[in-house]
């Protein structure tokens, strides 16, 4: 499909796809680099080596490695899919109310933590690694708050798919 034109509606679905990858990317290594990075410093270098200052890099740049990839694992899966799938998945996705709560709870984290964490560690890390860090931790926590929600009977409600009558030329 490299030398072929994306019609609009295809380049429309792969582009909301692609940030959404790139959403669930975020959140999900958010949510692994903090322990992954303290294991790994506790294991290998021992506990004077570990500082809040890395901790908190090591959060948001796990973030945002997990946002490229989902985003460019994202854009390979749609770029090989047809119209419809592309536009099926979309839909789908829209529609996800689980996925859509996840999402908020995990933005409402972050923004959070954002904020926190700079007003109770300020001497401790950089401005730069206090606000991305914490926004980084706020996702993984607002994600698991989301998680914790669904474990104990709160779960998303269903959405009904409308049906969308295709025209066909």
């Amino acid at each position: 499909m490299g030398s072929e034109r994306l019609s609009s509606t295809h380049a429309a679905d792969m582009e909301v796809l692609v940030r959404r990858g790139m959403t669930k990317g975020y959140e999900v290594f958010s949510l692994l680099a903090p322990p992954a990075y303290a294991a790994f410093v506790l294991m290998r270098k021992g506990k004077g080596h570990f500082t809040v200052n890395r901790f908190l890099r090591a959060t948001w740049v796990g973030g945002a490695v997990g946002c490229a990839g989902g985003g460019a694992l994202e854009y390979i899966r749609s770029s090989r899919a047809s119209e419809a799938t592309a536009s099926h998945r979309r839909l789908q996705h829209a529609y996800d109310t689980a996925s859509l709560r996840a999402d908020d709870h995990s933005t409402i984290g972050a923004i959070l933590f954002a904020v926190l964490t700079p007003a109770i560690l300020w001497k401790r890390a950089s401005t730069v690694n206090l606000v991305l860090g914490g926004a980084g931790i706020g996702s993984a926590i607002g994600l698991l708050a989301h998680h914790g929600r669904t474990v104990t009977g709160d779960v998303a409600p269903d959405a009904q798919i409308p049906e969308i009558p295709i025209a066909s030329s």
